[in-house]
């Protein structure tokens, strides 16, 4: 937790990403509240190794890295699948299961594989979560940490088009009995839309809302 206070993010920011999916949602994110948005990709930024240990510091590399290479402010996300019964895996190493070729539906087989390898068939067994770290970075040093996690159970075979990397086989916990969807069967406004409009369902929306209230001047009560 941050010990010093929050600082208002206005004019330019930076997204600290070259992942498509993100870049869309964490635009549509920050879209209300009136900040100037580019992507590290537009500003030719190259993507610095990621080192942490911890969600929360591999988001601290890479908006740090953006930050002192644009003289902006950057907004950066590390986040992951994290399985239960698979000791937490694929957790940092997330987008790494899914090879150079972001090759997500061999990432979700492999996930679907060791479940099954592990005798985890039944629902019960095939809990996971979605945790999300952001991280604001300012050029002078100043950083704000925020972090979302949603739970759920992850089905087979995957399910919907929409959304991106393992959304087609999370299905988030609080979906009706007798239509229970996944992520991949929902749009952007269900998924990730923000209160009044949305539920904040998604990880990522989660952790935006701490750092929308801290930052932007949101209030979502």
């Amino acid at each position: 937790m941050n010990t010093a206070p929050h600082r208002r993010l206005e004019g330019r920011v930076i997204i600290a990403t070259h992942n498509p999916g993100k870049l869309e949602e964490m635009a549509g994110l920050l879209a209300p509240y009136g900040v100037d948005v580019v992507s590290a990709g537009e500003l030719g930024l190259p993507e610095p190794e990621e080192t942490g240990l911890t969600f929360t510091e591999n988001a601290r590399i890479k908006a740090i890295a953006a930050a002192t290479a644009a003289g902006l402010p950057a907004f950066a996300d590390d986040s992951g699948l994290c399985v239960d019964a698979l000791g937490g895996a694929p957790g940092l190493y997330t987008a790494r299961w899914a090879g150079p070729e972001k090759d997500f539906m061999a990432a979700m087989t492999r996930v679907e594989e060791e479940l099954r390898d592990a005798g985890a068939e039944l629902p019960d067994l095939r809990r996971a979560h979605f945790i999300s770290a952001l991280c604001l970075a300012w050029p002078d040093g100043h950083v704000e940490d925020f972090e979302g996690v949603v739970n759920g159970t992850l089905v087979w075979p995957p399910r919907g088009p929409a959304g991106f990397g393992y959304d087609p086989m999370f299905q988030p916990d609080g979906q009706p009995d007798d239509n229970p969807r996944t992520f991949g069967e929902m749009s952007g406004a269900e998924k990730h839309g923000l209160p009044p409009l949305g539920r904040g369902l998604s990880h990522r929306a989660r952790a935006f809302m701490a750092l929308a209230q801290a930052c932007l001047g949101a209030n979502f009560d």
